[in-house]
């Protein structure tokens, strides 16, 4: 259904991206406030994964950085401008960026923001601006920070120094200290629209096909940074294998075994991972759909992953509402364990269809 990515459709860095699209009323917020002439100092943009977040804040710290008029009806600049480039570049003086460093020991991202590149951000911010306007930090995953961490961004904000900004990026704020969030000016981001997502997909993997990019944005859940994550690891043809196996009556365990085997492997983790979101995701969905007493009218209302409609009728039979929820409870347990215990992703796959199974009896 979907290719991988080239190079030429792989997803821009949000520091590079001068497009923002859907997140109109979060860019109106941040531009009164600039216009207002008391701009806060410490932003907290809060939002799930993949929907625009940091895109924003480096669209807005290229704003700031360019020497934005308040009169301005859009934060965007053109990205010829020797600003958008030295941002893009990181090359700004006046902006610094702390993220999850890549651990070159283990070959992979760290699962923390390490303390002493947050420590960087007070002398950063106490020096004066190389070209005389703002000082600006990004700090994108900041819910990754730990207590020391915290307690460094929380000395910052205690006593802010002048023409700087402070920017948060977070899928979770609730993991901040309540006095972190106390002193920043919450900006929260609602996910996209389907549209929104199918239109954003097509711009950044034109190579799939409209049937395949309407079923993305269907289950990407607002998330055009999930829609592609799901695009690039086939994790909607997965879903869609795992479904069309469970719906059989019985279900051709060769074939079940057979998905086990393609996913174990630990060249599959990214897959796996992918497959395993979204069939939770999916039971949970139905689990909802039946709670709210809808009624199967048509393939075209309730078919969002190829395939589904079939075990959908199968589970949505009158009194199984109880009996889903602890299909989804499963599930979820099963993938979880095997993510915590390293547990063999074959014999996962396998117990997940022996729930389903069970279900259908």
């Amino acid at each position: 259904m979907t290719t991988k990515p080239s190079a030429e459709t792989e997803a821009i860095s949000p520091r590079s991206n001068p497009d923002l699209l859907g997140q109109e009323t979060a860019e109106a917020e941040l531009l009164r406030a600039y216009a207002s002439g008391r701009l806060p100092h410490a932003w907290l943009i809060a939002g799930q994964g993949g929907i625009g977040k940091a895109t924003l804040a480096f669209r807005f710290a290229r704003f700031l950085l360019s020497g934005g008029s308040p009169h301005a009806g859009t934060l965007a600049i053109d990205d010829g401008h020797p600003v958008f480039r030295r941002v893009a570049s990181g090359g700004h003086a006046d902006l610094t960026t702390i993220e999850k460093q890549f651990d070159e020991e283990k070959g992979k991202q760290r699962k923390e923001i390490a303390v002493d590149d947050v420590r960087r951000i007070a002398p950063f911010l106490r020096l004066t601006p190389a070209e005389g306007g703002w000082r600006v930090v990004i700090v994108d995953g900041a819910e990754t920070m730990n207590r020391f961490g915290q307690n460094a961004v929380l000395k910052i904000l205690e006593e802010p120094p002048r023409q700087s900004v402070l920017m948060l990026v977070t899928e979770r704020p609730a993991s901040l200290l309540p006095t972190i969030r106390s002193r920043c000016r919450v900006l929260a981001i609602p996910p996209l629209t389907e549209a929104v997502v199918e239109t954003l997909i097509f711009r950044h993997r034109p190579d799939i096909d409209a049937t395949a990019r309407i079923a993305l944005a269907r289950v990407s859940g607002g998330s055009i940074g999930r829609a592609l994550d799901i695009a690039q690891h086939d994790g909607l043809s997965l879903l869609s294998q795992f479904l069309t196996i469970a719906a059989g009556s019985p279900i051709e365990w060769q074939a079940a075994h057979a998905l086990g085997d393609k996913l174990a492997p630990a060249a599959a983790d990214e897959s796996f991972r992918s497959f395993a979101q979204l069939l939770v995701d999916w039971l949970a969905r139905i689990a909802r759909e039946i709670g709210r007493s809808a009624a199967i009218s048509s393939g075209e209302t309730f078919e969002r992953v190829p395939g589904e409609l079939a075990l959908i009728k199968r589970l949505m039979r009158p009194g199984r509402l109880e009996q889903l929820l602890e299909v989804w409870e499963k599930v979820s347990n099963l993938f979880a364990r095997s993510e915590s215990a390293n547990l063999d992703r074959r014999l996962t796959v396998i117990s997940a269809f022996e729930v389903v199974s069970a279900a259908l009896r």
